[in-house]
């Protein structure tokens, strides 16, 4: 679980990245999360963008996401949402205490 200043610099290095997955008709699907699982390995950070016609909104999607991959839903505005998880192997991002 991350404290309010955890959260507060992740959101912080979310401002630059750009939404690499969106969620759209087909919804949240084994292979859509597979893909999210080996880019949150690789990049830890990950911002999606949800599309209308997806029937999800922001936070909704991101809690779905989280609950199946064991991830944190960091920030959800709109139809963006920001996720972390810590890499097993390659941990790049520093987080302060």
């Amino acid at each position: 679980m991350l404290t309010g200043k955890q959260r507060s610099y992740l959101r912080n290095m979310a401002n630059t990245i750009q939404p690499i997955f969106q969620v759209g008709k087909n919804g949240i699907e084994e292979a859509f999360l597979k893909q999210i699982d080996d880019a949150l390995e690789a990049r830890e950070i990950l911002k999606v963008t949800v599309l209308e016609t997806s029937g999800f909104t922001a936070r909704e999607a991101s809690d779905m996401i989280c609950e199946e991959l064991r991830c944190e839903g960091i920030q959800a505005i709109g139809r963006r949402f920001v996720i972390y998880r810590k890499s097993k192997n390659n941990p790049r991002i520093q987080i302060p205490d």
